[in-house]
């Protein structure tokens, strides 16, 4: 970590030590990033107004913005997301470009790229999410394999590429 760490009204970041953070990302105040996170170049995790958490091995794409926001373990949120004020369950994955403000994003949802979630939306679990403004069915409705779609963008995968990186990532 570079000095894109900054402390808010004493808070400053708790990040395990386990966890691949680009020294090329921004931590702002109380952020905490749990065990197996990476968290890519130019993502922004800002929690002045309220707390910014990552759980276990989950997945924040480059230049993503999470502003007092959570992600649950094995979340994802793609390159160029903005979350305001929102809460993504476990094993959900909020595509790139995703605009989401004060939503909950149900557990092992899809919000499709470029979909835009108002305010006040709750997305139940196991949803695929699109459009703009966004709309919302139930996975089963679908043709969609959300486990194929999980291990094309696998956290895991992730982890693992951040090996090759060690000019990005401090270890």
């Amino acid at each position: 970590m570079d000095s894109r760490e900054y402390t808010f009204e004493g808070k400053g970041a708790d990040v395990d030590e386990s966890a691949a953070v680009s020294r090329e990302s921004t931590l702002v105040g109380d952020v905490t990033v749990g065990p197996n996170v990476t968290v890519w170049p130019g993502a922004v995790l800002r929690g002045d107004v309220g707390p910014v958490e990552l759980a276990a091995g989950s997945a924040i794409g480059d230049n993503a913005v999470l502003h007092a926001s959570t992600v649950g373990e094995e979340g994802m949120v793609g390159h160029g997301a903005v979350l305001n004020d929102s809460h993504v369950e476990a094993g959900a994955m909020v595509g790139f470009n995703a605009t989401v403000a004060e939503t909950t994003i149900g557990a092992d949802s899809i919000v499709a790229m470029g979909t835009v979630i108002p305010s006040g939306y709750e997305v139940p679990p196991e949803s695929f999410v699109r459009g703009t403004p966004a709309r919302v069915t139930p996975l089963a409705e679908t043709d969609i394999d959300r486990d194929a779609v999980f291990d094309q963008f696998a956290s895991g995968e992730f982890a693992h590429l951040t090996e090759g990186h060690d000019d990005l990532f401090d270890r």
